[in-house]
């Protein structure tokens, strides 16, 4: 079975090096590149093309929601995973909105980077256990939609294809992939993605994941 290949981004050398140790001990998973800056960050993972990139939301040179922002953009294939000290609701809509699957806080990296890995590379998204139900709750309603906008009869306003793409966008699929996953072109996603956004209010990706929570489209294993 192939290892699932991670790059580590954060400018701390002794963080950087107990969290490779801690991935290099895993039978399923290795470091193959790491990075002290968000443009380095960037630049190996267009390179390298990793299953998972770990960034540190405080690095230097952009930090790494901006970091996650660009690699999405880049559309490669690579899961994002902020790893952070802070715990602040701001920071996880943030690292959300650009892109992320997962947010670790760094004093339970031990416990739960791992965890995340796992999950990212299933398309599944995380969200440290550690920071508990009142950060949590504080993350998910300010991303909830206006109630005319959340109640789930809007539903009924999706085409079986929007629906099938804002449940592949919500999971982290880049508009590439979910275009292959479906058969189309990527004209045809980026349509379909305008016309559901439009019919349900969407400013930000955030929106769009939150939706897919309360219509419970977020679920265990593959989103189709």
């Amino acid at each position: 079975m192939s290892k699932i290949r991670v790059l580590l981004a954060d400018d701390h050398a002794i963080l950087r090096a107990g969290v490779a140790l801690l991935i290099s001990q895993q039978d399923d998973m290795e470091v193959v590149a790491e990075a002290g800056d968000a443009d380095e960050a960037v630049a190996r993972v267009e390179e390298l093309a990793p299953d998972v990139a770990v960034l540190d939301i405080s690095m230097p040179k952009g930090g790494g929601v901006s970091a996650a922002e660009r690699i999405r953009a880049s559309e490669v294939s690579t899961r994002v995973i902020a790893l952070t000290m802070h715990d602040d609701p701001a920071y996880l809509k943030a690292a959300f909105a650009a892109g992320t699957l997962a947010f670790v806080v760094k004093r339970s990296a031990d416990t739960h980077l791992l965890d995340a890995i796992r999950s990212v590379v299933k398309n599944q998204l995380y969200i440290d256990p550690a920071l508990g139900a009142g950060v949590l709750q504080g993350l998910l309603e300010p991303m909830r939609v206006a109630p005319a906008e959340s109640d789930k009869s809007n539903a009924d306003n999706l085409s079986l294809r929007e629906r099938q793409v804002l449940t592949l966008l919500a999971h982290g699929y880049t508009n590439r992939e979910a275009a292959e996953k479906l058969g189309l072109s990527m004209r045809s996603v980026e349509t379909y993605r305008s016309r559901m956004a439009d019919k349900l209010g969407f400013q930000s990706r955030v929106d769009l994941v939150r939706y897919a929570l309360e219509m419970g489209w977020l679920k265990q294993g593959e989103p189709l």
